[in-house]
């Protein structure tokens, strides 16, 4: 996928007008609409409709992580700890087992499907009101769809596992589906830019962490003990990318910055699918959803994901 991209890339001036092909949508922008569409996927971890709907289920509630990797991990199906601690890849493996293990013994991962998407129609529709039947949201899943569709899910677990749900009717419905699909793909690809870069689900965290893109304290929910979190950052420091202080050095910035950049090159493909004209409108289209999801205060002020930070 990675040279097809960077073909289509490639190729992009001059060439499409004169083959008559929709202009190349350039990396950056497969960055910008995961800004805009994680937001609308992400309210599935935080918002109170979902809690209820998992509570009813049986799962704790108290905090978020016994009902996130139930809900994140069920397109896998009844995924062992070690597969789903593989396919998340920065969460400690000891805290994918403590939830992961009993889950499927709470609610079978088909319930946990069919409850998650009744939590999100609830949490559109509270967030969104009438809007969820009006005819811009539904422009925007059509094309949030096209992309998804297209998105390639060779060696992406979790793109695919979602791809092969079957989609939803209600077009806000649609929209989250493809925006999970596309972030999974996106997360896909983010963890072959790490294995690239030879950073192993800790030193992931730690190096990023060291650029400032978050706090240490919000990387060290993922589980990892201080002695783990320490010893990468030595393993780190022995490469030269992370000073003795913790904080990153030019070389590990720039071990980042390429992270970043492969994660966003292999990101891109779907987007090709709409080409620059459709890019532009779903962006256009996403706005005030994307306001309106922020301005509930539902969603982390600072995120792991480092989003407009790198």
């Amino acid at each position: 996928m990675s040279e097809r991209t960077g073909s289509a890339i490639g190729n992009a001036s001059g060439s499409a007008a004169a083959t008559g092909r929709a202009e190349a949508v350039p990396p950056a922008r497969a960055r910008q609409l995961w800004h805009l569409l994680e937001p609308l996927h992400a309210v599935l971890y935080y918002a109170p409709e979902i809690f209820e709907e998992s509570a009813a289920l049986g799962y704790a509630v108290t905090d978020r992580w016994p009902s996130y990797f139930p809900l994140r991990a069920a397109p896998l199906g009844a995924a062992g700890p070690e597969r789903v601690a593989s396919a998340f890849y920065s969460f400690a493996p000891h805290m994918v087992a403590e939830h992961i293990g009993p889950a499927w013994t709470v609610a079978r991962p088909e319930r946990v499907l069919e409850a998650r998407l009744r939590g999100i129609d609830r949490t559109y529709r509270a967030i969104l009101g009438d809007r969820v039947e009006g005819p811009g949201l539904a422009e925007a899943a059509a094309l949030a769809r096209r992309a998804a569709e297209a998105a390639g899910t060779a060696g992406r677990p979790l793109a695919a596992a979602n791809a092969e749900l079957p989609w939803p009717e209600a077009p806000h419905l649609q929209l989250w589906h493809a925006a999970t699909i596309l972030r999974e793909h996106r997360g896909d690809g983010h963890v072959a830019a790490l294995l690239h870069a030879d950073l192993d689900p800790v030193e992931s965290l730690v190096s990023f962490a060291a650029t400032g893109a978050a706090s240490v304290e919000r990387f060290e929910s993922r589980g990892w003990s201080p002695g783990q979190w320490s010893a990468a950052g030595a393993r780190l420091a022995d490469r030269g990318l992370v000073a003795r202080d913790g904080t990153a050095t030019e070389a590990g910035r720039a071990l980042r910055r390429q992270v970043e950049e492969d994660t966003d090159r292999l990101a891109v493909a779907p987007w090709q699918a709409l080409g620059g004209t459709g890019v532009d409108r779903l962006t256009e289209l996403l706005g005030d959803p994307w306001v309106a999801f922020l301005s509930t205060g539902l969603l982390p002020s600072e995120s792991t994901l480092g989003i407009g930070k790198v």
